[in-house]
C-alpha cells in the first residue's frame, strides 16, 4: 500500500508546486525523496569534478616543476663537469685584465706619454703646433683623458704618425680628426724647409685611460 501511495502522489502532484519553494513543506514524500537524492547526485558529481580539476592543475604544477628541476640539474651538471674549465678561463681573464690595466698609465705617465707621442711625430717628420691636454672624462670603470694633437706633414707622413701612436705600448686611441690644407706657412720638420706646397694639417684627439679604483 506505501508504494502504491507513493505511485498515487506521484500522480497527483502538480508540476507548477514545484517553482513554490516557500511550500516544500506539503510536496508528497516521494518528490521530496527524489529531489534530495538528485541533490545529493549532483553534489557527488560537482565534488568530483572539482576535485579532479584540482588535481590535474596540482599534477601540471608538479610537470613544471619536474621539468625546471631536471633542466637546473643540467645545467649545475655542466658547470660541475667544466668547473677547472671556468677556473682555467677565469685566470686568464684575470691575467688579461691585469696586463691591460699594466697598459693604462697613472697620472704621473701622462707626461711620458705625451713625449712619447712627440718622439713618434717628429720621426714621421711632422712639426706640431700644439698638443693641449683636455678635461677628464668619468666612466664608470675607467678615467679618460683626451689629448688633443695639430700637427703639419704630408700625408703620407701622417698616415705613419696614425699608424706608430697606435703601436705604442701604452693604450692610446684616436678620434674625430679633421685634415685640411696647411698653405705656404707650414715647415716639415725635418727638412727645416718650406714645404707649403702638398703640406696638410691635422686635428686628432688621442685618448688615453686609466683605471678607476674602485672604493
Amino acid at each position: 500500500m506505501a508504494m502504491q501511495d507513493l505511485v498515487e502522489s506521484l500522480q497527483n502532484f502538480d508540476m507548477d508546486q514545484l517553482n513554490d519553494v516557500n511550500n516544500i513543506g506539503s510536496w508528497p514524500i516521494a518528490v521530496k525523496v527524489i529531489i534530495w537524492i538528485l541533490a545529493f547526485v549532483l553534489a557527488l558529481v560537482g565534488g568530483y569534478f572539482g576535485h579532479i580539476t584540482g588535481m590535474q592543475g596540482e599534477l601540471a604544477k608538479a610537470q613544471h616543476q619536474e621539468s625546471s628541476l631536471r633542466q637546473e640539474y643540467k645545467t649545475k651538471y655542466a658547470q660541475a663537469a667544466h668547473l677547472d674549465a671556468y677556473k682555467k678561463q677565469q685566470k686568464e681573464m684575470k691575467e688579461s685584465f691585469d696586463a691591460i690595466l699594466r697598459q693604462l698609465p697613472s697620472d704621473t705617465e701622462i707626461p711620458g706619454l705625451i713625449e712619447d707621442i712627440t718622439l713618434v711625430g717628429l720621426k714621421n717628420g711632422l712639426a706640431f703646433s700644439s698638443i693641449d691636454l683636455q678635461p677628464e672624462q668619468t666612466h664608470e670603470f675607467y678615467i679618460e683623458k683626451p689629448i688633443k694633437i695639430v700637427v703639419t706633414g704630408t700625408y703620407h707622413d701622417l698616415g705613419m704618425f696614425v699608424s706608430d701612436v697606435a703601436d705604442l705600448s701604452r693604450i692610446v686611441t684616436l678620434h674625430d680628426f679633421t685634415i685640411v690644407p696647411a698653405g705656404g706657412q707650414a715647415k716639415k720638420a725635418s727638412q727645416g724647409q718650406d714645404q707649403g706646397e702638398g703640406l696638410l694639417k691635422m686635428v686628432i684627439q688621442a685618448k688615453t685611460y686609466r683605471y678607476k679604483a674602485q672604493s
